[in-house]
């Protein structure tokens, strides 16, 4: 008997049964259809990807046992809280630590990590873990979010952005591990605290598992710095990073993006650090009553915060109307390409106006650090603005009308929701189901339509036989 057992299920012997056949037919129908449309459209498997992974993170946020009352969480905001997790935004339609057990809060968790790997890496990664291989176009969709020098460099470079993630946020999860247990904490809370932070501040999520956010450690630098280190280095992008690891602080071995990127963001941090800080100087509701050094800490935070990060020290509603339209500009710049921010970026940013001073000059070519700016890359600058501006346009107007709040609120919110910030006037909670949705929508569109629609862009190049005679009409 045992002879012939052994005989039965050796690998020579065995053959599939009919379930066996099925899940392999599907699998191989997955694989296939996974295959091609990476290879004819990967903007599209982005999108379905991001898509899918909303939904999974949905039904678990749904469940009862991810509540902290044991009860079924409404579609709406269990949707939105998956949204806003998986696009790395922070808005919130209830609270984090109160309304969701610690199953619940792990699932958000799982879901800001997740999310701020990015759609194109999502996308790349799905391709590779079922069909085993990216096609050339799969990698070269790959390559322009990345900004690989080769195409055989697009798999290493899947593998160091996971790899630098979880460094970042380990090293950073260090550092706020030992602050929270000198505050009291216990050990496991001070963990989970500490992993949290790291996480929800390296992919500029802005999500707190404390009630009242981060506002009690407002003059703690032990907490606070390391939450802008986190932010900032999130918001440079992966290929930043990985240029930063290569060449360190060489500036001469560093790419032209890696350049842009580093310079219009100290530009952008410094004057939101000047002006937000001169903005609320003697607002009594927010740093009035403070003294210099706790005035220049709140400005610089505030100015790492407001192009992605999503905590605060102040409740924004308290803010001058000149600081919430300051701290809109700041939201819709956003940060860096193919980073964990959101935004138009700050790449798009530096070539309008290297364009508008080229123009102003007279040159015909846009040109910085010995490199001239493709005509193309303009376009795709020029779509990413236009079609930002819109979403939020519409976002607006149809807030506007569900809500029938301030101007002043409803920009803040939608910008926040469109660039993946986080940062709210509480309009979010206060909005019916309809208004949810909005936000919702807008959050996934920030999230991938823009960045999807540059790497797009970039890549359909149609060759052309012919061109029209040249006409130009009258601009300004």
């Amino acid at each position: 008997m045992t002879q012939r057992q052994s005989r039965s299920t050796s690998p020579a012997s065995w053959h599939p049964g009919a379930s066996e056949r099925e899940g392999l037919w599907i699998f191989t129908r997955l694989r296939d259809f996974i295959d091609h449309i990476a290879n004819s459209s990967p903007a599209r498997l982005a999108l379905t990807t991001f898509g899918v992974v909303i939904l999974i993170f949905t039904g678990l946020l749904s469940l009862p046992v991810s509540s902290a009352t044991g009860e079924a969480t409404p579609l709406h905001q269990a949707l939105f809280t998956a949204v806003s997790a998986v696009c790395v935004t922070g808005l919130t339609v209830v609270s984090t630590a109160v309304h969701w057990s610690f199953f619940g809060q792990l699932i958000i968790l799982i879901g800001i990590f997740v999310g701020g790997l990015g759609t194109l890496t999502l996308a790349s990664l799905l391709a590779l873990m079922v069909s085993k291989r990216l096609g050339v176009r799969g990698k070269l969709i790959a390559q322009e979010a990345m900004n690989a020098g080769r195409l055989g460099e697009v798999g290493t470079l899947l593998r160091i952005v996971i790899v630098t993630s979880v460094v970042i946020e380990a090293a950073l999860a260090l550092l706020l591990i030992p602050r929270f247990l000198t505050l009291g904490e216990s050990f496991g809370q001070s963990v989970w605290h500490g992993v949290f932070y790291s996480i929800s501040a390296f992919n500029n999520a802005g999500f707190t598992p404390h009630s009242d956010g981060i506002v009690p450690y407002e003059t703690d630098l032990w907490i606070l710095i390391p939450l802008m280190i986190g932010v900032f280095l999130g918001s440079l992008g992966f290929p930043v990073v990985m240029v930063l690891q290569q060449n360190g602080l060489n500036w001469k071995k560093w790419n032209l993006h890696t350049k842009l990127t580093i310079q219009v963001s100290f530009i952008l941090l410094a004057a939101g650090t000047v002006l937000w800080g001169l903005l609320e100087w003697e607002n009594m509701r927010t740093i009035g009553g403070m003294d210099l050094g706790d005035k220049v800490t709140h400005s610089l935070f505030a100015s790492v915060m407001t192009r992605s990060g999503g905590f605060n020290l102040v409740d924004q509603n308290h803010m001058d109307s000149t600081t919430m339209l300051l701290t809109d500009a700041l939201m819709f710049a956003g940060g860096g390409s193919a980073s964990t921010a959101g935004g138009i970026k700050v790449t798009t940013i530096a070539v309008m106006f290297l364009a508008i001073v080229a123009e102003a000059r007279g040159d015909s070519d846009v040109k910085i650090y010995g490199r001239t700016i493709p005509e193309g890359t303009m376009r795709v600058a020029i779509s990413v603005i236009v079609a930002g501006a819109t979403l939020v346009a519409v976002s607006a107007l149809l807030l506007l009308h569900i809500s029938g709040a301030s101007l002043d609120r409803v920009l803040f919110e939608t910008i926040s929701a469109f660039a993946t910030v986080g940062l709210s006037t509480n309009l979010s909670a206060e909005l019916p189901p309809s208004g949810v949705y909005v936000l919702s929508v807008l959050m996934f569109a920030g999230r991938v339509g823009t960045v999807t629609l540059a790497a797009a862009l970039a890549l359909r190049q149609r060759s052309q036989l012919y061109h029209y005679p040249e006409e130009r009409p009258i601009i300004g």
